[in-house]
């Protein structure tokens, strides 16, 4: 199904070997560690070995990014940003190979890999307009011949954390911001990814190098338990921007805040989409098509649970019906599919027991998701989407399980019940609205309606463009990556008052004669 060439040519378009190192101070590639098997979920088999990384190499790539802070926090920025615009420029001459080694490594179809590499893109040209954008805001002292205003300054080390299902993206979300701001970037991968980060790294290193900059970028392969947590208790790193589990993150965020440290957490979701009797239905039915099924339901951003109203409920299911009968699966390389594989045999494992649990619960599973055998869908990775009838309250529904498997849940008594319904969960990443009412979708965006970070109207929960701030609330972690203002989580606010008048003047009238 993915032959051994196919493999090579996308390795090697990429420059990189059957035994890559493991961790990179910007300049050196080593790592002591024990050796990574990296397997692909396309048909199972190993396509790589990496030397992971010990707690000496940590360190020595931690050593390597506090001295090139020293010199990088020094940099203009606007000249910082045009580094990170030669980045994206490489990205865009890599796009092609950079997309399919995703679809490789992770499952994601083609065109969703060459989407999360566009991401990367974006953020680059998006970073180096901000980099001439960095604004403190002044204002008027009640003092004469005062003057305050603010200025905002890099943090340090940032340590960006990520996970399997956008191995790019987030990194580069996180890494051309940083960069703008004035930080370096110590990168911990997921260990089911490794090979885009190396292949990332190699491309970050090439343009500094050609530039002659200080190594303002780093890599560290290993177990998020050892070299993941070197990161969360190390005084040094001043950020840790984490993207993964819910657990995992209410574990970073005690450790991390143990130490004052500064988190950026985008953690799991939930996320409910819902039509009302206004809505365009053929609209809706695919929105949430793909918000249900795009990256085999593993985004934070999936579309878990569609809340109907009851007019219009039987004609929704009708057509979401017939998309998911029309679904394509298979080799995420072949355009034509649709889907591809899980991320491991134990996703599909995990999916397989939450239908059972629905069942168990007293849902009714609709549309069967089943795992795939044969010779068409080696490696036990590859399934069909699934989608039950259930009803608010049963228990599964406010869980995220990570897999293509989508909850319809009916609703009479007005759009209020419906928003009630979505926000009774304990995530708050994205939600969205289909209704062609000017009033259900303003009160679906009012301060009493939708409690997510992001609220949609006529479109789905999945996709965010990188203009505006991407993250949510309540169990989501409340951190803010990407654009708007959310390059100031990766700088530190400073207040100033300049005094010019030649005299003592003390504030708030008081005299200390």
């Amino acid at each position: 199904m993915l032959p051994d060439k196919e493999i090579q040519k996308a390795l090697k378009a990429l420059d990189l070997k059957d035994v890559n190192p493991g961790a990179s101070d910007g300049r050196k590639w080593f790592g002591k560690g024990p050796l990574l098997d990296v397997v692909t979920p396309v048909n199972g088999s190993v396509i790589a070995r990496v030397k992971q990384a010990d707690r000496e190499n940590y360190d020595r790539v931690i050593l390597s990014a506090r001295a090139a802070f020293s010199d990088w926090r020094q940099i203009p920025a606007p000249i910082r940003g045009d580094i990170v615009r030669q980045l994206g420029e490489e990205f865009r001459r890599k796009k092609n190979a950079l997309g399919r080694l995703v679809s490789i490594e992770m499952g994601k179809s083609i065109q969703e890999g060459w989407g999360e590499v566009q991401e990367v893109i974006d953020i680059c040209d998006y970073a180096c307009g901000l980099s001439r954008q960095l604004y403190g805001k002044q204002t008027h002292s009640e003092r004469p011949r005062h003057r305050m205003f603010e200025q905002w300054h890099p943090l340090g080390i940032v340590g960006v954390i990520t996970a399997f299902n956008f191995p790019v993206a987030v990194w580069g979300w996180n890494l051309a911001i940083a960069l703008v701001c004035g930080d370096v970037c110590v990168w911990k991968p997921a260990s089911a990814t490794p090979l885009i980060a190396i292949a990332c790294q190699k491309i970050m290193e090439k343009v500094l190098k050609k530039n002659r900059m200080p190594p303002v970028s780093c890599l560290v392969v290993g177990k998020g338990s050892e070299i993941g947590e070197c990161l969360n208790t190390d005084d040094r790193v001043s950020l840790i921007s984490y993207t993964g589990s819910c657990r995992m993150g209410k574990h970073i965020a005690q450790v991390v805040g143990a130490r004052l440290g500064k988190t950026i957490l985008e953690l799991g979701g939930n996320n409910a989409v819902i039509v009302t009797a206004n809505a365009d239905l053929d609209l809706a039915a695919e929105n949430i098509f793909f918000g249900a099924v795009g990256t085999s339901g593993q985004r934070c951003t999936t579309t878990r649970r569609v809340i109907i109203e009851e007019q219009v409920y039987n004609a929704f299911r009708k057509r979401l019906i017939a998309h998911y009968r029309k679904v394509t699966i298979g080799n995420p390389l072949d355009e034509k599919n649709q889907m591809g594989p899980l991320v491991d045999s134990s996703a599909a494992e995990t999916m397989m027991a939450a239908i059972k649990t629905i069942r168990e619960q007293g849902g009714k599973i609709t549309v069967a998701g089943r795992k795939l055998t044969g010779e068409k869908y080696p490696g036990g990775c590859y399934v069909t989407p699934a989608f039950a009838e259930v009803p608010a309250d049963l228990p599964i529904v406010r869980e995220e399980t990570f897999a293509p498997i989508l909850y319809l849940i009916r609703y009479s008594g007005g759009v209020e019940t419906a928003i009630a319904i979505q926000n009774n969960v304990p995530q708050g990443l994205s939600s969205a609205i289909f209704t062609n009412s000017l009033a259900e979708s303003e009160a679906f965006l009012s301060a009493m309606g939708s409690d997510c970070g992001i609220a949609n109207v006529n479109l789905g929960t999945s996709g965010a463009e990188i203009g505006l701030a991407f993250g949510g609330e309540k169990e989501t972690g409340g951190g803010r990556e990407s654009g708007s203002d959310a390059w100031k989580a990766y700088m530190r606010r400073q207040s100033n008052t300049v005094n010019w008048s030649g005299g003592t003047t003390l504030a708030q009238g008081i005299q200390f004669e």
